[in-house]
Formats: structure tokens, sequence, C-alpha cells
């Protein structure tokens, strides 16, 4: 299996995950985002690499970000030690202060047992596959290895999180005054900048799962665990409630009575928001195949184009990047704001929405109201040929005999795992038995017609 998933590398910590691994992609990371023009001229005047690393509050953090660290700092690269700051924020510190490039550790939403290595480039950006295979190949090539004055020095980056809070705030075109918001941090690395930044937005915040131990990380809260949050808005008589995860690269809401507010219905807001103002380029909107149909609905209600892309938001951003758009994201809550982020932000997409509701004077259902979200029943059929899904004929004879059936009420996705015998069936209808009773047919053909 290849090192790097579909967002760094990822697995137990001191399990497949150690210290030592941490250390070697960290030397190879030297070595490969080390090389080109301007790193050659910084060399050139005298000057050594800079890097930027951030972690999570898991416990596990802290040895494998001080790997990195030694890694990185062993190879002739300065690091900024920024600590514990959302995934987002190490991004815009990697750009703000023209770093060669940068590195989070973190496992995202995860259990506290996981962690993760995430590469940043220069500008912030997610690597390219093809830079992330060089890296892996290159944990096998020769180090850097300077002696003397040579080495890298390891600096704390004292104003991080203010340099971060700045350019959150700077980013609000209405301020936060008189909305009520209970904030989920899950724990994790959100828990102290997110409730500091939304009260100097001038939201009255309220704030649970801000209270990580380095072990309780996600754990029951956050992004994927909403009924806390529906609770304690109900409870606390709150305008809404913002859930991040466990780095803060996701945002998902509950309105006033505790509803799910998805990513999708998110930026459904934001883009009829964006487009009102100029801001929408190309009044076009990108998100995943796996996004709602509703969300398709209301974009063309509102005169706005949805380009679909694989799942993943790097996919998403490398859409953005090559035409030019400035709003994407996925059902998950990783949502892009390319005028202000190079990756999604948990916090800027939480105030961007809080905001909108300022603008406008609306509540959050009155403005998610806009888009009608159609149940979605998803089925992961286990122990099938994944790779005869898109060729089996009788597979695709199901598919398209509901295709057909479900007409402009309904939509049927098939998407084999990249990385296990699997096959994910999606169905999308006006009604949850119509989808659930198509979602199970195809599921039976699949695991009839795709038997290992």
């Amino acid at each position: 299996m290849p090192l790097f998933g579909t967002d760094g590398v990822r697995g137990l910590a001191n399990g497949p995950l150690t210290a030592d691994l941490a250390l070697t992609l960290a030397q190879a990371t030297a070595v490969v985002l080390g090389q080109g023009r301007t790193a050659e001229a910084r060399r050139a005047a005298g000057k050594r690499l800079t890097a930027v690393v951030a972690r999570d509050p898991r416990v596990s953090g802290e040895f494998l970000s001080a790997a990195v660290q030694a890694g990185l700092a062993s190879s002739g690269v300065d690091v900024f030690d920024a600590g514990v700051l959302p995934t987002p924020a190490a991004a815009f510190l990697i750009a703000d202060i023209d770093a060669d490039f940068g590195v989070m550790v973190s496992a995202s939403h995860n259990p506290a047992p996981d962690n993760g290595i995430k590469i940043f480039a220069r500008g912030g950006v997610k690597l390219p596959d093809v830079v992330e295979q060089r890296i892996e190949s290159a944990m096998e090539w020769d180090k850097l290895q300077p002696t003397g004055a040579g080495v890298g020095r390891i600096r704390r980056f004292a104003d991080a999180e203010d340099r971060y809070v700045v350019h959150l705030l700077g980013s609000l075109e209405h301020r936060l005054d008189g909305i009520h918001v209970v904030l989920d941090c899950a724990h994790g690395a959100a828990s102290g900048v997110s409730p500091e930044t939304f009260r100097d937005a001038g939201a009255r915040v309220t704030v649970i799962g801000a209270d990580p131990d380095g072990l309780n990380i996600n754990d029951g809260v956050g992004s994927t665990h909403l009924s806390q949050l529906a609770a304690a808005v109900r409870d606390a008589g709150a305008d809404l409630g913002i859930a991040h995860d466990g780095d803060a690269d996701r945002c998902l809401a509950v309105d006033a009575d505790g509803n799910v507010i998805d990513g999708d219905q998110i930026m459904a807001i934001l883009a009829v928001a964006m487009k009102q103002r100029g801001a929408l380029a190309r009044d076009t909107l990108v998100a995943t195949v796996m996004s709602n149909l509703g969300l398709h609905r209301a974009m063309a209600d509102h005169g706005i184009r949805v380009l679909q892309t694989a799942v993943g938001d790097r996919y998403v951003l490398e859409a953005m990047n090559e035409g030019g758009y400035s709003l994407g994201g996925e059902q998950s809550g990783h949502v892009i704001m390319s005028r202000y982020a190079t990756t999604g932000d948990g916090l800027l997409t939480g105030l961007q929405l809080v905001s909108e509701m300022a603008r406008t004077g609306k509540s959050l259902a009155e403005l998610a109201s806009i888009m009608t979200v159609y149940p979605q029943i998803l089925v992961n059929v286990k122990d099938v040929d994944r790779s005869r899904a898109a060729d089996d004929e009788g597979v695709q004879a199901a598919v398209a005999a509901v295709t057909a059936e479900l007409g402009d009420s309904g939509r049927v996705l098939l998407r084999p795992s990249g990385t296990e015998q699997l096959v994910r069936v999606m169905v999308e209808a006006a009604d949850e038995a119509t989808a659930r009773r198509h979602a199970e047919q195809l599921a039976d053909v699949v695991r009839e017609r795709l038997a290992l």
C-alpha cells in the first residue's frame, strides 16, 4: 500500500505511524521540497529553508511533532513551531510568512489513538499525488545532513494564533453582534482559537467540547457527533451551533431547533450570498459527486452552475485552482473559500455563515430553506470485487433500470473503495422509503454479481 492516502499519512500512532517514520518522512520532505528555483535562490543568498509545524492536541502529537521538527532541523531547515492550531491555520501561516513548506500533525476526525502527517507546499497548498510519490521514494535516498552552523533551528512561533485570528476577522464584511452561537470544538485544535475569534467578531458564545486532555479529541463531540451540540443549542436558546472536527478544517451547523445543516446546505447559503455581491467566480460552485441532488436543484434555481469532482477536498481544490473558482467543498463540511484560504477552514466557514445571518437578519433555518435535502441512502457492500463494478453488465443494467425509474426525482451512484474490496451504493430519491428500497436492491445485485 502507498504511504500517502487521500489526506496525507495516517494511522495508529506508535503502530504503523512511529517516530522513526515521522522523522524519515520529514527528512525526505526537506530533500524534495527543498528543490526548485526559489529554494536555490534562498540558499544562494545564504538563507536556510523554513517550515511551519503545527499539531492538534492529541497526546501522540507531542512526540510525532518533535520527530518531524527533528527531521527538518537535521536537514538544515529552520522550523517555526506553531504549537496546537487548526490545519487551516498552519496552511495560512505558511503563506503568511512565505515559508518553503509546512507540516500539520493531525488525524482530523479520527479517534485519539490515531494520528497523521499532512504536508503543505509553499503558499500553504496541499501536495499533488506526484510530489507525494516523490517524497515517499526519497525516504530511501541519501538525507541532507549538514553539520555545524548548517543545521536548522527550532523556534517557537510566538504570534501564530494572533496572525490567524486577525486574518479571519479581516474576512468578515459584517460583524456578528446580537447572535448567540454554541461552538463545539471537538476537544481539538480549535478549542482555544475558535471561541476567541467568534467573541472578537461580536457573537455571544457558549462553548462545549473545548477541554482537550490529549485523549478525548472527537470523543462523542465535534462534527461527527452532533447530538450534544443540538441539545446545547436548544438548552441555551441559542441562534445556532457550529461544530468543528479535531483539526478544524470542517464546519457543520445546527439551527435553533437543533436540525443539522450540512456542508451542502452551508455551500448553498454561501454561494447565493457570494453571487449576490459578485464574489462567486464564474457563477460556479465546485462540489463532489456525493453532494445532494437538492444542492444541484437549488443552485440551478439561482443561476449557479455546479462543477462535480471526485470525493475528497483535494480534488475540489484542484478543480478550483484550474478554473479560478472561488467556492467549493464537500457535504462533510470541508468548505474552501479561495479568496481567504487554500484548504477547508471550519472557523472561516462558520464565521461567514453567521455573518450572513447578521447581514440578512434571517435565522439559519430560513437561510437553509433555499435547498431541499433529498433523502440519501448509502450501503457499503463488502467482500466484493470492486474492480469489476464499472464493467459488469448485470450491475450496470440494474443501475440503469433504477436510474430510469427515478427519472429527475433521484440519482444513483456506485463508488468502489480505494483501499478495500468494497463498493458503496448511494441512492437519492424524493422520499426515504424509495431511496432505501432501491439502494438495498442494487446492493443485492452488486453482492451477487461481484462476489469474490
